[in-house]
């Protein structure tokens, strides 16, 4: 059984005990926290929201909060002298699928 489910405006395929990267959530390590905006199940039969679909519920837990890989991003301008160069790592929750329905 799997679910397309909408986590902080992004949309996820998810199935129990599966664990992915999300956008950071708010939230301690070890919370359960319930995302309600499912717009597809399937279970034998496939189920389409118009858009979300009425009382089904992913629960999930918060494994941990990480960041993630360093982005550089560089600029340059030629034969002006013009260099520019900045980091970014994205701020990520680890959760796992605890149950669907």
């Amino acid at each position: 059984m799997y679910a397309i489910v909408e986590i902080a405006g992004l949309q996820y395929k998810v199935e129990k005990d599966q664990q992915l990267f999300v956008n950071r959530l708010a939230g301690e390590a070890g919370e359960e926290v319930k995302f309600d905006r499912v717009l597809l199940t399937d279970n034998g039969s496939v189920t389409v929201g118009a858009p979300v679909i009425d009382g089904v519920t992913v629960v999930a837990k918060i494994v941990e909060h990480v960041k993630g890989d360093k982005v550089i991003v560089f600029k340059k301008k030629r034969r002006k002298g013009y260099q520019k160069s900045n980091g970014h790592r994205q701020q990520f929750t680890k959760i796992e699928v605890v149950s669907i329905g």
